[in-house]
């Protein structure tokens, strides 16, 4: 290899080596001004003193650049250090035991925490169970408590009911009793007609004027009417007596042409039961009432 071109393979950079000659030259002319200004300081002084003086060059001359050292190549980078493959480590049986100990204590821990999440979730589960079984054990007692109120309703209106009917049955048996005492009693006596009545008879006789005042007054409190009627209609009413004032028959005669008032003057009377006596004591056996809403 060429040894010129080795040189300048490993010779500095020249951009060093230009700094370097410039400053060179920059001391070099502040010298040379320095010099210069001592000179013609000293020619002030001493102008009548004859001078030698040498001249040297007008422009100085910048010095060469020594010559640049030799710079050897650096040496090759180290290789690298080749790893070390160090032999695993023994285990220490101790460590070993250790370990063994601690992992079967984790997995024992583990079931053991396994175990009481599976007691939680059924103990969750059978608090579910009894809770809805609850439910449905107090929804079929109201189911039974309706059932047996509604029983014994039922049952109360059975008994209202039949207490009723039997209550009408006996009450129609003391009527159709009393009916045919009076009719006995009517065929048995003689000159006891009514004073409409066209056979022969001992003597007449009726109502006098202020027995119909005295039913009127019997017999009004028991009417219960609500409806507004039109005028002052009358109902007339053809009742039947058994000789202690008791109504044995009751027949509309004559409507009023509202029916509520006709309805309501009967039921009336069915409440009445008993018209009052004449004023004599009597009772008529027979007549005709006649009932208006406004009196």
């Amino acid at each position: 290899m060429d040894t010129s071109a080795d040189r300048l393979e490993f010779a500095p950079p020249k951009q060093d080596a230009l700094w370097r000659g410039l400053a060179l030259a920059l001391l070099a002319h502040v010298l040379l001004v320095a010099g210069l200004t001592h000179g013609l300081k000293w020619q002030r002084e001493s102008q009548n003193v004859a001078v030698e003086a040498e001249l040297w060059a007008a422009v100085p001359q910048e010095a060469a650049p020594p010559e640049p050292t030799p710079v050897r190549p650096p040496p090759p980078p180290p290789a690298p250090p080749q790893p070390v493959v160090k032999a695993p480590p023994v285990p220490d049986p101790q460590v070993q035991r250790d370990a063994q100990i601690a992992l079967e204590r984790e997995k024992k821990r583990e079931l053991e925490r396994e175990k009481q999440e599976e007691l939680q979730r059924e103990r969750e589960e059978r608090r579910k169970l009894e809770a809805k079984k609850k439910r449905e054990e107090e929804l079929a007692r109201k189911k039974e408590q309706a059932r047996q109120v509604a029983e014994a309703k039922r049952k109360e209106e059975e008994k209202k009911r039949k207490e009723q009917e039997a209550k009408e049955a006996r009450e129609a048996q003391r009527v159709a009793r009393l009916r045919e005492e009076n009719l006995d009693r009517m065929r048995g006596m003689a000159g006891t007609g009514a004073p409409s009545s066209t056979g022969t008879a001992a003597r007449a006789s009726g109502p006098s004027a202020g027995w119909a005042a005295r039913v009127n007054a019997r017999v009004r409190p028991n009417i219960v009417f609500t409806e507004t009627v039109s005028g002052n209609p009358e109902a007339v009413v053809e009742v039947r007596l058994a000789p202690d004032g008791t109504i044995v028959s009751r027949r509309l005669a004559k409507s009023s042409g509202v029916k509520g008032w006709d309805e309501a003057v009967l039921r009336a009377l069915d409440k009445t039961e008993v018209l009052p006596r004449d004023t004599d004591g009597s009772v008529p056996r027979s007549g005709e009432l006649v009932f208006k809403p406004k009196g």
